[in-house]
């Protein structure tokens, strides 16, 4: 028995009164709301002292000397030598000379100016130092960043950090995780010459980032490490770094699958293996998390930054944390790996990085890596952006940039641990732009010298970045020629012994552990849930879902309307769209789940009708009261209004929702075609991740369709496309096996099971709902309370509740969506009841072929069968139902609806009255008037 059974909802009898309730706790904007902690600090650990009178004064006596400091901290990035080729054309910069501030040799302060160690030095060494720390190997951008605190932090860490210098014992590590790299990648062009495996030759260093993050994530209080990386270097990193079987790569490269026997996967590509492992630190370990990637470049991105959110919700730490201070940049570490050519280029990246700061959407900070090949496929950088660096998408935020020198693997510690003290002290994203080449192709396979001669050259004649550092620690006596062979020598057998008895290699079960324990592969059966909840309870809750706290200012009209007219349902027993929803996630919140809403104005809704979020009208305050139905309450929903985009933000979804079984994550497209700027999120994770790579997901899709007369762009949710992507069987029965449920409720009751069934169930799939707009106020699609009590569960399809003589009706009308109303409106009107049945098909995939048979039985006397639709006949549902009713089902049906249309619908409005009233009357039989 769930305890608020027993509560009694406390309504009073005054009207005016009605929604008042008595609440302990309410959110607040001062204070946040559930995932959003507007006061937290967000400059910890920044050790940095405020400029003193002394220093400002010495500023002043020497201004000449702080503007050419000045000058390299604004511009040495523009003459730094961080080509490993060097083919990049310098600048010609005066204003990094000291003729031009009339500065001549002597002893100057250097309080309050620069970082040297010491306080005082002549013009020769400080020009020394400049051009040695600003325009070597580290070029850094920050002068554009807003706050002077924030960058007299960078300047000095910089300053401070730039020639710390690496122990001996550092050094040999990271020489040998080069020669590893090396030796892997070698191993893999031997033995498997014809496969494209996008190596990381020339982009060694990025396993030097990777590894001094892995030693440094004590220092910041950091024990998970989630990471995205494209397929460049991919396989190196796991193999070297993340300890991943080498034989599920060289089974991949054999053709074998990479999961075990019987796991019912399709598989991906080499270059899109992933990994979860804990990888020891000394005296304690890191987790570290790879995502699959697709093949459409930096589409990961918003994955792994939401999967970041999502870790933190289940820790209940940073904005989630109940009991403490703690931030979202403490404990887990997002890293996003880009290629220089992807993300100077992809949308998703403006998106993902305007996102960054966004109450709801923030992770405090992520560390990016461009893995800067200076090119694309063919495309060469000139080409391929139209600013100076691939990096300048962090200009968005302000976020610094760190461009350092690829082949120079001791400067690159030095970058990562700049980005890392950065990252912690302010929790924002920095950049750490790798500026390296690529050895060979686009691919081991292809010849990059057709395209780019003289880069590839240089190329050919120059040794590999281990092979370099090798040399350069023997010189410096800190390791020998026979230990640099034996490194070699070693790996390879190692991985020459791994390959001989792969034959006998077994990968154990990876897949549905840990926070998926417990849950399931779904079989080729339809199973049905009860989704039903204690009436009382469901009242109670929905009563708290409109509770105010004294003095709240409501708007009048949402006072009115909203508030009071929920109470006024609760009473009747009769809901609607809203309330069923409230109800659906309060009940789910009471059993302990979370629920994440997500889009745009979601808060409110498109069409005024959610209010989840209440806004007192004279402070701005902000409640969201299903946040506080019960005491101890465990479970919480997070409001989440999105920034104006789609991809980014439905990538981010995704992420959350392949983080953890324990949250119901919702995405609401402000209309329904505006799914189609997240296409590429669709294709590559949500339609296709779980037969991929085993990842189970239940995001929800709420798509507002329906032909009301708005025109081609605001009409039609283009559920087609979703039925075009799922794996429904056109030539037999459907289970729960499918790759997505795609649903047209018709009433709230179904869509209060819809959204309760997600979490009942013991798998997870993504649900996809044409979700309405119409009937979100339609008297006659309310649901009575009843529908919603324990033992109902949602209905794949509805039969006619007009027809008192099942025997007697010829014609039966199959329908989906709101066009069931417009029918029967019809109907009533013309009084042909007797003849006709308008069955709804609620779930399209998985196709209902039992349900419908069941349905079939109870008209014996039924020879017309039609499909009735609102949409046109080369959209909507009508190509997926007519086989599948023919072949599976054992009728063939009549079309009746709009004829072929390019856009999803006419704009002109008598077009579309005209075309509707035909579709309604040629249903039935009728002729138009």
């Amino acid at each position: 028995m769930i305890r608020c059974c027993s509560l009694r909802l406390g309504l009073r009898n005054n009207k005016r009164n009605s929604r008042k309730f008595i609440v302990e706790t309410f959110y607040h904007t001062k204070h946040g709301v559930f995932g959003y902690k507007p006061d937290s600090d967000n400059t910890r650990n920044t050790d940095l002292l405020p400029p003193n009178p002394d220093d400002l004064r010495n500023c002043n006596d020497n201004a000449n000397l702080l503007r050419y400091v000045t000058a390299f901290r604004e511009h040495g990035h523009r003459i730094a030598k961080t080509d490993p080729l060097n083919l990049t054309k310098y600048d010609d910069l005066p204003v990094l000379t000291p003729d031009f501030y009339s500065l001549t040799e002597r002893q100057y302060c250097l309080k309050g100016i620069l970082s040297m160690g010491r306080n005082e030095s002549s013009l020769r060494e400080i020009t020394e130092f400049l051009q040695e720390t600003y325009s070597s190997n580290i070029g850094v951008e920050f002068h554009y960043i807003a706050d002077d605190f924030e960058r007299r932090w960078f300047a000095e860490h910089f300053e401070t950090l730039r020639f710390a210098g690496l122990p001996r014992d550092r050094k040999l590590e990271l020489c040998r995780h080069l020669l590893k790299s090396q030796t892997f990648e070698r191993f893999l062009g031997s033995k498997f010459s014809t496969i494209k495996r996008y190596g990381g030759e020339g982009a060694e260093s990025m396993l030097v980032v990777f590894n001094e993050i892995f030693n440094s994530v004590s220092e910041y209080n950091i024990n998970q490490v989630l990471f995205c990386i494209p397929h460049r270097g991919r396989l190196s990193l796991m193999a070297v770094l993340l300890n991943f079987p080498v034989e599920v790569m060289f089974q991949k490269m054999r053709g074998l699958p990479e999961f075990p026997e019987g796991a019912g996967c399709s598989g991906d590509i080499l270059t899109h293996l992933y990994t979860s492992v804990d990888i020891p630190v000394g005296d304690r370990s890191v987790h570290v998390s790879m995502i699959p990637n697709p093949s459409h470049l930096e589409a990961n991105n918003p994955v792994i930054i939401g999967k970041t959110r999502g870790r933190l919700r289940s820790l209940r730490l940073g904005p989630y944390s109940l009991c403490s201070r703690e931030q979202e940049g403490d404990v887990v570490l997002p890293v996003q790996v880009h290629g220089d050519a992807a993300c100077s280029a992809q949308g998703v990246i403006a998106e993902l990085v305007s996102m960054a700061t966004v109450p709801h959407y923030s992770v405090d900070g992520s560390v990016h890596l461009i893995v800067n090949n200076q090119l694309g496929f063919t495309t060469e950088r000139d080409y391929g952006r139209s600013s100076r660096y691939a990096s300048d998408f962090g200009k968005i935020t302000g976020c610094p940039v760190i461009h350092v020198n690829g082949a120079c693997p001791e400067e690159v510690v030095m970058a990562t641990r700049l980005a890392l003290a950065y990252r912690n002290a302010f929790r924002k994203d920095v950049i750490v732009d790798l500026v390296c080449f690529r050895r060979w192709g686009h691919n081991e396979i292809d010849d990059p010298r057709i395209t780019q001669p003289i880069m590839y050259s240089v190329i050919d004649n120059r040794k590999s970045i281990p092979d370099s550092y090798a040399e350069k620690l023997i010189k410096e006596n800190i390791i020998s020629v026979e230990e640099v062979n034996d490194i070699d020598e070693s790996f390879s057998n190692e991985l020459n012994d791994k390959l001989k008895g792969l034959d006998s290699y077994k990968r154990p079960a990876f897949y549905l552990d840990k926070q998926w324990f417990g849950l399931v592969q779904p079989g080729s059966e339809v199973t049905q849930w009860d989704s039903g909840f204690p009436v009382e309870a469901l009242r109670f809750i929905g009563g708290r879902s409109v509770a105010t706290p004294t003095g709240f200012n409501l708007h009048p009209r949402v006072g009115r309307a909203h508030c009071d007219g929920r109470v006024e349902q609760l009473r009747a027993g009769r809901i609607d769209w809203a309330t069923a929803e409230a109800l659906a996630v309060g009940s789910l919140l009471v059993q302990g789940f979370d629920v994440r809403l997500s889009g745009q104005d979601v808060g409110r809704g498109t069409f005024s009708h959610r209010h989840a979020m209440l806004v007192d009208q004279e402070t701005d305050e902000i409640i969201v009261p299903l946040n506080d139905i019960v005491d101890k309450q465990k479970g919480f929903l997070e409001v989440c209004n999105s920034t104006l985009s789609e991809e980014a933000v439905l990538g981010f979804e995704y992420g959350i929702s392949i983080e953890s079984p324990q949250v119901l994550p919702i995405w609401e497209a402000q209309f329904g075609d505006f799914f189609n700027g997240a296409q590429i999120i669709l294709d590559t994770y949500v339609a296709s991740g779980e037969l991929k790579w085993l990842q189970q997901s239940g995001l929800v899709l709420l798509l507002p369709h329906g032909m009301d007369g708005a025109g081609p762009d605001h009409s039609s949710c283009r559920v087609e496309r979703f039925l075009q992507m799922s794996d429904s069987r056109e030539c037999g029965i459907d289970g729960d096996s499918v790759n997505w449920f795609v649903a047209n409720p018709t009433t709230p009751a179904q869509y209060f099971h819809l959204l309760r069934r997600q979490m009942m169930r013991n798998f997870r799939k993504p649900l996809v709902v044409m979700a309405p707009k119409v009937l979100i106020r339609l008297p006659e699609a309310g649901s009575p309370l009843a529908d919603l009590a324990p033992g109902t569960s949602f209905q794949p399809v509805l039969d006619d509740p007009a027809v008192l003589e099942r025997r007697k009706v010829k014609r039966l009308i199959f329908v989906c969506g709101k066009h069931y109303y417009a029918l029967g409106a019809l109907r009533r009107e013309t009084r042909i009841v007797a003849e006709s049945a308008v069955i709804r098909v609620e779930e399209l995939c998985p196709f209902p072929t039992a349900a419908l048979q069941r349905v079939l039985a109870g008209y014996p006397a039924a020879r017309e069968f039609v499909w009735a639709q609102e949409e046109h006949r080369n959209q909507g549902v009508w190509q997926f139902v007519a086989p599948r009713f023919a072949n599976n089902v054992g009728i063939r049906l009549g079309y009746v609806g709009r004829a072929e249309l390019a856009a999803s619908a006419v704009g002109i409005g008598v077009v579309h009255k005209a075309e509707a009233e035909v579709c309604l009357r040629a249903a039935f039989g009728l002729k138009g008037h």
